[in-house]
């Protein structure tokens, strides 16, 4: 599949905020998920390295340690969800900070591919305390993610990173952001999912001055949210209703990994449950 130009996906975003629908995005760690996704109208789906490691079943957040070449693996899964995506735009989840990319040349491979746009995964911004600041200090810091985004822009690829505060919100807004994703933590529920979360209502309060933050350097910038307890479509409901001038949501671990989880438990439980005839 070839690339789907930003101006396009930008006009059809446009024209939905206007008819007020919600702009849904999702992450898929295989080629069915992604299938089932467009199937479902899905408006974005999303490849980064943390898709694998949940469908593998393992926690979404493997794809922040050292199990693999985060970049690579992105490029490797394209090959299984690019060919059978036929109409919605794909985003390659990039790994901004890392050393040993030459970006423009990463980024231009990824267009290439008939990637539309990039995400900023894994992203050091779901790292705080000592960890946080030990990356910021060594020359691993979010800045670089915020490059990789103001990079992107300049080729032209849609950019929708993840933010986790007013101050990373102006700065990606100001690198050129065509959608801010209003990140809440890990996502929780299901067997391999977070415990621990914020509520919904602290997380209509840091969306709401995320928002703020961005749109104070341009209006038009587009808002999702993301994660933490924001797991089902009720959640999210929930978060639209309350968040003046939420265009959407991002979904990975609840867009596959939950109903994946549920659906085939589900399934295997009817089927043990058939009864064999006597005689």
């Amino acid at each position: 599949m070839a690339a789907i130009p930003r101006k396009t996906i930008l006009e059809k975003f446009r024209r939905m905020i206007a008819d007020g629908v919600p702009i849904v995005g999702g992450g898929a760690g295989t080629g069915l998920s992604a299938k089932a996704e467009e199937a479902g109208g899905i408006d974005l789906i999303i490849i980064y390295n943390s898709g694998r490691y949940r469908m593998a079943g393992r926690g979404s957040a493997a794809g922040l340690l050292a199990y693999g070449n985060a970049n690579e693996i992105v490029k490797e899964m394209a090959y299984e969800v690019l060919p059978v995506v036929k109409k919605t735009p794909v985003l390659a989840g990039v790994n901004g900070t890392d050393p040993f990319v030459i970006m423009p040349l990463l980024l231009s491979e990824l267009k290439t591919m008939g990637f539309s746009g990039v995400q900023n995964f894994p992203t050091v911004g779901l790292f705080d305390g000592t960890m946080r600041q030990s990356f910021e200090e060594t020359g691993m810091g979010f800045g670089l993610e915020v490059d990789m985004i103001a990079e992107a822009h300049q080729l032209d690829l849609l950019t929708t990173p993840y933010v986790f505060n007013p101050d990373e919100a102006r700065a990606m807004t100001r690198a050129g952001a065509d959608i801010v994703v209003a990140h809440m933590g890990v996502t929780t529920g299901g067997s391999i999912g977070a415990t621990s979360a914020k509520t919904l209502d602290a997380c209509v309060k840091e969306i709401d001055a995320i928002a703020d933050a961005a749109r104070s350097v341009r209006e038009d910038v587009i808002l999702l949210c993301h994660g933490g307890p924001i797991s089902m479509p009720d959640d999210a409901r929930y978060i639209l209703e309350r968040c003046e001038g939420l265009h959407g949501f991002y979904g990975a671990s609840s867009m596959e990994r939950l109903p994946a989880e549920a659906a085939i438990a589900r399934q295997t439980a009817d089927f043990k449950a058939i009864m064999k005839r006597k005689g």
